[in-house]
């Protein structure tokens, strides 16, 4: 691989491949250092790349300003709930679909994936208008039930894996007397972890990053998530950038953690919805 000789085509893939990821580091870049200023050289102009001198108290400040330590909480806890129940409903259905040969299976997967084609928006007013009626406004239920119950493409992510797993395995577990719930927990289940990893990576990052929900469903601050905490910054007439800046720092945290050490479970999700069911 080191003595092969680069294509023309290769080197601008490479180019235009490095071009991107730059593109994509940089606001993540100038938002910390834009976290190490002072609203004097946030303004100036020209503007300056390097924080001069650096503000290490607008952490501090930051975390001081808000109840981040609450919000941390409610969005930890509303995602941790949300993977667990999705998890096991997605592996389920997953299974349903990819083992059990039921009467029109194949149409009900079809129209099960055609709801990933409705955009949020056309749900969020019935949504909303059922969560009220259900007393739940305002509460964390409002945000763990509806996302708990339904992933169009969890459901997705897992047949596909199951579907590539060998029938034998099913065959032999029902000559030993397993019924269908022990064959799913005792012998699909423990295969299937790989795509579970993945595919509760993918559900944490979407939900700790969810902003307009908890916007729409929310009303009281000690429910706060972290991503709708961070909008208080932003005043009707200023807004503390630095200290908005530092707060976003804070809430990405976690997001890099998880990214940095699950990449291999990341990108074998991404593959695993390629593989043929």
């Amino acid at each position: 691989m080191m003595n092969k000789k680069l294509k023309p085509f290769d080197i601008f893939v490479y180019v235009i491949l490095s071009v991107g990821a730059v593109s994509m580091v940089v606001p993540f870049i100038w938002t910390i250092l834009s976290s190490l200023k002072t609203m004097g050289q946030t303004f100036s102009v020209p503007p300056t790349i390097w924080p001069d001198p650096i503000v290490w108290e607008n952490y501090p400040e930051s975390l001081q300003a808000l109840p981040f330590g609450r919000a941390y909480f409610n969005s930890f806890y509303i995602a941790s709930v949300v993977v667990v129940i999705q998890l096991l409903t997605a592996s389920m259905a997953g299974y349903a679909f990819a083992k059990l040969k039921f009467h029109g299976h194949n149409f009900m997967f079809i129209l099960f994936l055609a709801t990933m084609m409705v955009p949020s928006q056309v749900t969020m007013i019935p949504l909303f208008i059922i969560m009220k009626n259900l007393g739940l406004l305002g509460t964390h239920m409002s945000l763990i039930l509806p996302a708990a119950l339904f992933n169009a493409f969890g459901v997705f992510l897992m047949r596909q894996f199951i579907a590539s797993l060998p029938g034998e395995l099913e065959e032999a577990a029902t000559i030993d007397g397993a019924s269908v719930p022990q064959i799913f927990f005792r012998v699909i289940l423990p295969l299937v972890k790989p795509s579970l990893a993945a595919f509760g990576i993918f559900v944490f990052l979407g939900q700790w990053n969810n902003f307009l929900y908890p916007l729409i469903f929310l009303n009281k601050t000690e429910t706060f998530t972290v991503p709708l905490m961070l909008n208080f910054f932003k005043g009707t007439y200023a807004t503390d950038y630095p200290l908005l800046m530092a707060g976003t720092v804070i809430s990405i945290l976690p997001v890099l953690v998880v990214y940095l050490f699950f990449q291999k479970q990341i990108i074998q999700g991404i593959a695993i919805t390629g593989m043929k069911g």
